[in-house]
């Protein structure tokens, strides 16, 4: 893709999240919504491959399905009130309407089948845009309504979300489809806590950000894809191999690492809140994603390569140009002490 017009791209990307964070009338945030669905289209079809235009494809109409809801929530709402506020719901239909499209658009189950093609179809880089960035003009839209949400309707969405991520990444190799399913598992329990504390919200989110970053940023630099591929990292990049290994556990959410956190701090609120049942269904359900992620943890590290190998790149792999995955992975571990004044 041409250098400007990829610029160009991002910038919009950039723009569209600016304006729905920004915004408290429903049709700038529509408009917000819209510029970044149109801005990542061409990044993710950029391959000309037929899977990539397929997962474009999918992915342009669940979001435009999405955008089309939420625009009609909104119109539906000011109809009765006579006000385009995004922090005052008072309708009935609107709320639950306004649930269903963020659900999604965010991905959660059981409106999930989307985001494991989809992220299975592009390259590492979309992918990585789709499970991180993309995730913050709905994910801002839900911290300014949360509150005026349909409450069990949540709650059934990050129970489902939490339980199918977990189990439906078991039998996976493709590792698009295993940060995909981890995605959905992560969402489900920020859902569980965005009507009772929005902190904990924009802490789970931004812990996950750079938790996925950082291992996409690994496998972006060592052109791994698959599960298999990971067996012969350490005979590429050992560093890179050990720093893979404690990230996984950091988003099985082991302790002392920064992804215990926001799990223990949630279901202390939960706990705190009378919601004990719930705190249990997602403990219970991060054993699953766990499973996957100590399997990984496995295969990367605690194996090796019958065939060990010493030249730098795989054969079937042209050389290219990999990003530094260094700021990023320095962020993720140096954000442990910066946990309760982000908290408080």
């Amino acid at each position: 893709m041409n250098p400007y017009i990829l610029s160009m791209m991002i910038s919009n990307l950039a723009l569209g999240v600016i304006i729905t964070a920004t915004s408290y009338h429903w049709f700038f945030a529509w408009v917000g919504l819209e510029l970044n669905t149109l801005a990542i289209i061409p990044i993710m079809a950029k391959q000309h491959h037929p899977r990539a235009t397929e997962a474009t494809t999918k992915y342009f109409i669940i979001q435009a399905t999405a955008s089309s809801i939420i625009l009609l929530s909104s119109i539906l709402n000011a109809w009765h009130t006579g006000n385009w506020d995004i922090t005052k719901l008072t309708t009935y239909p609107t709320p639950t309407m306004l649930t269903i499209a963020l659900a999604m658009k965010l991905g959660l189950a059981p409106m999930h089948f989307w985001l494991p093609e989809v992220m299975q179809g592009t390259n590492m880089l979309a992918a990585m845009l789709v499970a991180t960035w993309q995730k913050l003009p709905p994910m801002t839209l839900l911290w300014m309504t949360a509150n005026q949400l349909p409450t069990l309707v949540l709650f059934m969405l990050s129970i489902l979300s939490a339980l199918i991520g977990g189990w439906s990444g078991l039998n996976q190799t493709q590792l698009r489809k295993i940060m995909a399913f981890s995605s959905i598992g992560h969402l489900g329990w920020m859902i569980a806590i965005s009507s009772s504390s929005q902190k904990l919200l924009l802490l789970t989110l931004t812990i996950y950000m750079l938790m996925t970053i950082s291992i996409f940023s690994i496998l972006i630099t060592l052109t791994a894809k698959t599960t298999k591929d990971l067996g012969m990292m350490w005979t590429t990049s050992p560093t890179l191999s050990t720093i893979m290994m404690i990230i996984l556990m950091t988003l099985g959410g082991l302790p002392p690492l920064i992804g215990f956190v926001p799990k223990w701090l949630i279901l202390q609120e939960l706990t705190t809140n009378h919601l004990t049942p719930l705190a249990i269904t997602l403990a219970l359900a991060s054993l699953l994603s766990l499973m996957f992620y100590m399997r990984m943890v496995y295969i990367t590290t605690l194996t090796t390569s019958p065939n060990t190998m010493t030249n730098p790149m795989k054969w079937r792999f042209k050389p290219n140009k990999p990003i530094s995955p260094t700021p990023i992975i320095i962020a993720t571990f140096l954000l442990i002490p910066m946990t309760p004044i982000m908290y408080l």
